[in-house]
């Protein structure tokens, strides 16, 4: 079903359906009256010959630069043309694809003043599966992500190179011609506003949504199958413990480790058992952290939904037909948001490493053979696989050192502080990378662990994901070539099945 394009109107699901899923996309009968009514304002400005910022002078420090009326066509495609600057590797077609949702979104918005032809151009573009060609370097999150958006325009215009739907790259005129589309020719503020605004880092921010709200909930099943491995208890997960200290994230994991670990044979076989006074912070305190970090996330998701709905554009015309010069375009908001889902993955994931290698020390795993090898000496069990984890554990921390404490200053000084939210946006999509793989290990290590504990039984729900981790990674015996299991965990993970097996048995928040 194709999804509606409106400002106020357009959800994070929505988003991500069309950016991963190519959906396509349409403007409503009411979204194109707008324009009409917005493009007619930007119309008489031009008519006006009034030096307005955008229509009749430069950018950034040239904006005292007086552009002559014949010129000003030119000076659209000019300003594409310069600032698709980008440098570095290819950009994911995912991210090219929310950045462009979201850059229509704004067009629609009726404050960016174009034509609503060339919004229908720009749909036109996302609905035959287009990508343009974007790069890694290029944008400093203020003035709106500038070199990313603006190769999108050129690919509208007919230049620079893309990929089709099929994922070949070819020139834009090409590809344009062969999904009957015309090149758009630019008219006066059209230029300015293709490329103002956050869309890049929101995208981003947006499908780091998407994958990390998932990633929390898989990392309490892993905390779940590694706290029965560790033979802890699940009495510090009762509902009345964690209603003393309501953060709504953390009643969320409690609750969610609570159900997970309903009914394990293993927790009931060693409650009273008075060598486990306590067990340790990485599992005791896995709903404290794992709710922080879920708090963290619905911050960013706020932010999100605000910046979605919001229209961004400079200059951005009023109700009354005015152009107002602005700061919306400032990518702070975004930038925050991402840098703190960074730091908070980060120690979600510096928790689980703990567990792991807890379960592989023979002096604090409460029976478990050394790193779970099966023939101790002769085989170094999975003892590597907490280096390698411990490694993007590392990398995580690195990761979530803050771009947005960054600014370097940029247009001859014109534009003196900037953001940098797209560099948060591209460490944090790292930082979900490294997450994911940092769960697989703690799943295959805890998986392995429970069929070591058998015959005593994990609950229902983690028996059932331990059982498929070790199908794909084969379990407890001598030493393998353990890269291509971690790999496979990995595909697990990053796949969704693990939680569609736990909700065959369980609800999870």
């Amino acid at each position: 079903m194709a999804v509606d394009i409106g400002v106020g109107s357009l959800t994070r699901a929505q988003l991500v359906s069309v950016a991963r899923g190519f959906e396509t996309v349409t403007l409503s009968d009411a979204v194109m009256a707008r324009l009409e009514r917005q493009r007619a304002a930007i119309d008489a400005l031009v008519e006006s010959g009034t030096p307005i910022y955008g229509l009749s002078t430069g950018f950034g420090s040239l904006a005292t630069t007086f552009i002559s009326p014949e010129e000003r066509r030119d000076l659209q495609r000019s300003l594409i043309r310069s600032h698709a600057a980008g440098v570095g590797p290819e950009v994911e077609t995912e991210v090219v694809r929310a950045m462009m949702v979201s850059r229509l979104t704004n067009l629609c918005s009726g404050v960016s003043g174009v034509r609503p032809s060339t919004a229908e151009g720009y749909a036109a573009l996302i609905n035959a599966g287009i990508t343009p060609i974007v790069h890694e370097f290029g944008s400093l999150g203020c003035s709106g992500d500038l070199a990313p958006l603006a190769h999108v325009a050129l690919a509208l215009m007919g230049e620079g190179d893309v990929r089709d739907r099929g994922g070949q790259r070819l020139a834009a005129s090409e590809a344009l011609a062969a999904n009957g589309l015309a090149p758009i020719v630019l008219a006066e503020k059209e230029g300015l506003a293709l490329i103002n605004g956050t869309d890049g880092m929101l995208g981003q921010l947006i499908l780091a949504l998407d994958d990390g709200m998932a990633l929390m909930q898989l990392v309490d099943v892993a905390a779940a199958m590694s706290i029965q491995a560790l033979r802890g208890t699940d009495q510090v997960f009762l509902a009345e413990i964690h209603a003393l200290r309501p953060h709504a994230g953390q009643l969320v994991s409690a609750a969610n480790l609570l159900t997970l670990l309903a009914d394990s044979l293993i927790v009931s076989s060693h409650l009273d058992d008075p060598t486990q006074v306590q067990d340790a912070y990485s599992l005791r305190c896995a709903p404290q952290v794992h709710g922080a970090a879920r708090d963290t996330f619905g911050f960013a998701a706020h932010v999100a939904d605000v910046e979605l709905a919001a229209a961004i554009d400079n200059p951005s015309v009023l109700s009354d037909g005015t152009l107002a010069s602005n700061g919306n375009f400032h990518g702070a908001p975004v930038g925050y948001a991402l840098d703190f889902l960074a730091i908070a993955i980060a120690d979600v994931a510096s928790m689980s490493e703990r567990r792991t290698d807890r379960m592989l020390d023979v002096s604090r795993s409460f029976g478990l053979p050394p790193f779970l090898a099966g023939q101790a000496g002769v085989d170094s069990g999975l003892m590597i696989a907490q280096y390698a984890q411990a490694a993007l554990v590392s990398e995580m921390k690195r990761l979530a050192t803050p771009a947005s404490v960054d600014s370097i200053p940029s247009s001859g000084m014109q534009e003196d502080h900037v953001s940098m939210g797209w560099h948060a946006a591209r460490k944090l999509r790292k930082a979900l990378d490294a997450f994911a793989d940092v769960i697989a290990i703690e799943l295959l290590t805890a998986a392995r662990a429970l069929a070591i504990r058998e015959p005593l039984t994990a609950s229902p729900s983690t028996a059932a994901v331990s059982h498929r981790v070790n199908a794909v990674s084969g379990g407890p015996g001598h030493d393998r070539w353990l890269s291509p299991e971690i790999a496979a965990v990995g595909e697990l993970v990053r796949s969704g099945e693990l939680l569609d097996i736990v909700r065959r048995f369980v609800a999870l928040s």
